[in-house]
């Protein structure tokens, strides 16, 4: 493959090669990339706004995320943010930080992966900025999304009794990760050793391939189903479960035996000889959907074989607990994705 140098087409004519092609699929974005500002028109709706930093080394290694998933991921983890706020994704703002060592190439084919999930949700790409990095490659992307006033849920609403439900299963990503990191380390000391990934497809696919739930979020509409309180797990089910109940004012039981774990994540999470049960609960990078829903809506998502119901609220007193299969109780405590610990 060629390789064309980013200093050969400078800032703006970078800009214009990677978003030439861009075609506008919301009526609400008016203006989209080329001027000094996005315009976007919601025609009367609420807008969503959600924005996350990746910086590589701390969020990714290109050492064995493929650059097209890499574009695909950094959009994903950010609309999963306006699917949990019950809202619509329309537009995505892209900023990326560029060291020398990425060509032009490199960063179509991360554009590649950006272009496939921005089609896949309807969304808009309409704006961004460039810039060199010293540091390696940094994405920020901002998205926008628009709900109704009522439609739009909050993680601080979740009341007493309300069942906690979650969509499709856990640990996976983590687990993924464990293998990647794995190999790495071993070609790193033996650079001729050849991956030893057979049969691990579904666990790497979830880490370097994630859902933002639109299944969900159009399931929920379609049920006439308003959650109490909803956010994604990103940093572990613990962790997004405490959020919630430390939001709400309120406790929680959940029930080790309904945690969604996929068959493939729990024979691998064997070979490393650890329990999916805390992989699901602190795993994170899931980007599955954690919400509370009110009981007489309970019969609405019984055939739903992506949704599972894991527990419900209970008062603040009671603190948030899990029930594990042996009839044991526990303190659920936080031990996921902790952006500042220490390297």
């Amino acid at each position: 493959m060629s390789r064309t140098e980013i200093k050969d087409y400078g800032e703006f004519g970078l800009i214009h090669h990677l978003t030439k092609n861009i075609e506008i699929q919301n009526a609400s974005s008016i203006l989209g990339v080329g001027d000094d500002a996005a315009v976007i028109d919601h025609f009367g709706k609420q807008t969503v706004v959600s924005t996350d930093m990746l910086i590589e080394g701390v969020h990714f290694d290109l050492s064995y995320t493929p650059l097209k998933h890499l574009g695909y991921k950094s959009v994903i983890v950010n609309l999963s943010d306006i699917y949990a706020m019950n809202a619509t994704p329309t537009q995505i703002l892209l900023s990326v930080g560029i060291s020398n060592k990425l060509s032009v190439e490199a960063l179509e084919e991360f554009y590649e992966g950006v272009y496939a999930a921005c089609e896949e949700h309807g969304v808009d790409l309409v704006g961004g900025d460039t810039c060199s990095s010293q540091k390696g490659f940094i994405i920020s992307i901002t998205a926008i999304g628009e709900a109704t006033e009522d439609k739009i849920v909050k993680r601080s609403t979740a009341q007493q009794g309300d069942l906690i439900c979650c969509s499709g299963d856990l640990g996976g990503a983590y687990i993924g990760l464990l293998f990647l990191e794995r190999e790495k380390k071993i070609y790193l000391e033996s650079p001729g050793v050849q991956p030893d990934l057979e049969n691990e497809s579904y666990v790497i696919g979830r880490l370097l391939k994630p859902k933002a739930r639109k299944d969900i979020h159009e399931l929920l509409n379609e049920k006439e189903i308003i959650p109490t309180s909803m956010m994604d797990i990103s940093d572990g089910l613990s962790s997004e479960l405490l959020h919630i109940c430390e939001n709400s004012g309120v406790g929680c039981v959940i029930y080790e035996e309904k945690l969604p774990v996929h068959e493939d994540s729990r024979k691998a999470a064997y070979k490393f000889e650890i329990d999916p049960t805390a992989c699901a609960l602190s795993g994170g990078e899931d980007y599955e959907l954690l919400f509370t829903i009110k009981q007489d809506d309970y019969e609405k998502l019984t055939l739903s074989e992506n949704i599972s119901v894991i527990g419900y609220i209970t008062d603040s007193e009671q603190g948030a607990k899990i029930k594990t299969k042996g009839g044991n109780t526990y303190n659920i405590t936080a031990q996921g994705w902790n952006a500042f610990k220490a390297s």
